[in-house]
């Protein structure tokens, strides 16, 4: 019970109420009406609504079955791992279960029995929707911490990878990052990756298990040591450029680069005490509705935040049909203490407040319409409010709307793509055989040359045949006496003059030949 009360009591500052309500009621001279507000869901238990994966195939132990030894018994190798076995096996799902009566369970790696080979494990967590960190993420090891790991992060689920934490007992060699502490961190640098050797050093598998992203410290750095001053946190995260970005995530991965070497170097003459246990993984934070919501719920499988202000989508991240006046915007949390809602509109409503978010100096009025739209849209942007990029172009996904840089070329290549334009994540349309996000590389079975073609021949299906060589996949560079597309064809039976040409040729070579001994044995006779 005290345990659950302190549990509570450190989540306090960040579950209070502060931006938890969306709308109110309210009446006027004008008549009751909705009063909007900036609002956001409470923080949750994220590892609840989890996808995992771990990989490469085949890292989970217990198939086939295998035997591990732990540091405190090194030579004592009598546990085992067995994947058949429901007592023995180590799956990933053990790392989110309910832990009872304070048995631990755990997902298990293979033993580092293919030395010198590395042993590399990483370990995926997907939520398929943006999530905001509002506590630390703690990982949980059994049997002594890795040596050397990652922390990654991903805004765009997996598509692309960003470093978020290194660990290492020795930052300089394995990273080449002198070692830092967050609490160290400055409010310039709230948003840095470091490299820490905090979480790494051996202590005895008995003591110290956790590894921890200090989201709480990085927050303390505005908001002080016990968290009491939220406004100013809520101030720095809405006016710093990327750090409300830095705490937001889509997936997670840790990258296990060497296990725990129970605090010597690596005994070759007992390899199997060398593997990776994860317990447990705790991440706390909430749905990422931009402040559109203040509920978020799970459903058909997803997380899905239950829009207000007239906005919809998995994150509110736009504005309900006939609400498009103007421009989507996320809610704010200035000014203090209940932030700007920034609700989508109703049409006609929004006309003498254009926002060109820095794109156009020009606002002109269509008055057939009834509509204001910017003119003469800069940094590669289009649309009413300059919010779209230009054909040929993409959104920059990190980049605000007001940014410069917020639209990126496409640069599809010319040869192997359909056109110049590209999709909202960057990719390419291409033509038949060809692949890649810029289109310029080729699928497997087709080759390259001024854009992709089938091969003519290859090492796997399409032989050349009768002793020809496949050239580059393609021709085949065929024998003496053989034609077609893979050899396959004899000449003389394409094509009948050749043989005839060939038969008249060895006649008269033959006619020759016997007229020659015909003389030689007639002046041999009359001798």
């Amino acid at each position: 019970m005290l345990y659950l009360l302190a549990f509570l009591l450190h989540c306090l500052p960040l579950a209070m109420g502060q931006y938890d309500i969306c709308k109110s009621w309210v009446t006027t001279d004008d008549g009751p009406s909705w009063e909007f507000y900036a609002c956001q869901p409470k923080a949750m238990r994220m590892k609840d609504y989890v996808t995992v994966r771990v990989d490469p195939a085949g890292i989970t132990c217990g198939d086939p079955p295998e035997r591990f030894c732990t540091h405190e018994n090194p030579y004592l190798c009598s546990d085992e791992c067995d994947a058949s076995n429901p007592d023995l096996a180590h799956p990933p799902k053990l790392m989110f279960d309910s832990e009872d009566e304070g048995l631990a369970t755990y997902w298990q790696s293979v033993t580092w029995r293919r030395y010198p080979e590395p042993l590399l494990a990483n370990i995926t967590l997907s939520w398929n929707k943006s999530i905001e960190l509002t506590d630390d993420i703690v990982i949980t090891f059994e049997y002594g911490r890795p040596t050397i790991m990652m922390l990654e992060k991903s805004l765009d689920n997996g598509r692309t990878w960003h470093p978020y934490q290194y660990y290492a007992d020795d930052c300089m060699e394995a990273f080449s990052m002198p070692a830092r502490r967050v609490r160290d961190l400055s409010t310039t640098s709230a948003n840095r990756v470091l490299c820490t050797e905090e979480y790494s050093r051996w202590a005895g598998s008995k003591k110290e298990k956790t590894v921890r992203f200090e989201v709480r410290d990085r927050f303390a750095i505005f908001a002080g040591p016990d968290l009491k001053n939220m406004d100013n946190l809520y101030t720095r995260l809405e006016s710093a450029k990327g750090l409300k970005d830095f705490f937001t995530v889509t997936d997670l991965r840790m990258r296990l680069l060497r296990p725990a070497l129970g605090g010597t170097y690596v005994q070759r003459e007992n390899l199997y005490k060398y593997f990776y246990a994860v317990s447990n993984i705790e991440v706390t934070g909430r749905c990422k509705c931009n402040l559109h919501a203040n509920l978020c719920t799970f459903k058909e499988g997803s997380l899905q935040c239950e829009c207000e202000h007239n906005t919809t989508g998995q994150d509110c991240g736009k504005c309900k049909k006939n609400f498009r006046s103007r421009s989507w915007r996320a809610g704010s949390y200035l000014p203090l203490p209940n932030g700007s809602p920034n609700a989508c509109a109703a049409a006609g409503s929004a006309f003498g407040n254009c926002e060109c978010y820095g794109h156009s100096n020009r606002c002109s009025y269509i008055d057939f319409l009834n509509v204001v739209t910017c003119v003469s849209c800069k940094h590669n942007t289009r649309g009413q409010h300059c919010q779209h990029c230009r054909l040929g172009f993409y959104r920059n996904s990190s980049a605000e709307l007001d940014d410069e840089n917020v639209c990126i070329e496409c640069n599809c290549n010319q040869i192997g793509s359909l056109h110049d334009r590209c999709n909202e994540t960057g990719y390419c349309e291409c033509k038949e055989g060809a692949t890649g996000p810029k289109c310029d590389d080729c699928l497997p079975n087709y080759y390259w040359r001024q854009g992709c073609f089938p091969n003519v021949c290859d090492d796997e299906l399409l032989l050349c045949q009768n002793g020809g060589t496949c050239y580059q996949n393609q021709r085949c560079i065929c024998p003496v006496g053989f034609k077609g597309v893979l050899c396959q064809q004899s000449r003389c039976e394409a094509d009948r003059k050749d043989c005839d040409g060939a038969s008249s040729t060895r006649a008269a070579i033959s006619t020759v030949v016997f007229g020659v001994l015909g003389l030689q044995l007639r002046g041999w006779a009359n001798l």
